[in-house]
């Protein structure tokens, strides 16, 4: 990495949130969603790099965004408070790709956020949170709290991974 980045990268951590969310309105030519300040480190530092290096081709973003989307990772259901009343999953022999670490269909999330009890239920293919239904739980976690959150950590079903 081209040393001048390297420094400005290893001085980001050091600076004010309010210095980061400067530094993030001039690379990004937007209010930053977040005050986080580890976030905007982040954001920032892989917005200096992806300048000085280039950027992701158009497709590798593709294939990116198709595994997320698959989200086949081999996990297994966790036990958790956040699951109501799981159903079954469907009649058997049924041939569809789902993240495992979902609930069956016809479940409700349950989360507490700022006071506000947010319940979701799991459709077959999304889910439905005050009567409008979304594809995914992380657009759900976006409407209640503003910000960009993993949906299945939002609602318990992740955990998230160090390292």
């Amino acid at each position: 990495m081209d040393p001048q980045i390297n420094g400005a990268v290893q001085q980001l951590p050091r600076l004010t949130v309010t210095a980061l969310k400067t530094n993030y309105r001039e690379l990004f030519g937007e209010d930053p969603k977040s005050a986080h300040k580890q976030f905007l480190v982040r954001r920032i530092a892989w917005r200096l790099q992806a300048k000085a290096e280039g950027e992701l081709s158009e497709r590798a973003r593709r294939r990116a965004r198709q595994i997320a989307e698959e989200g086949d990772l081999g996990l297994q259901l966790p036990q958790h408070p956040a699951l109501l009343s799981p159903s079954t999953a469907g009649p058997p022999g049924e041939n569809f790709r789902r993240d495992r670490r979902l609930p069956p269909r016809g479940s409700l999330l349950r989360r507490s956020y700022r006071g506000q009890e947010v319940i979701v239920k799991v459709l077959e293919d999304g889910f439905e949170y005050e009567d409008q239904n979304y594809r995914s739980l992380s657009a759900i976690a976006r409407r209640v709290t503003g910000t960009r959150w993993n949906g299945l950590l939002f609602f318990g079903l992740a955990e998230r991974r160090n390292g």
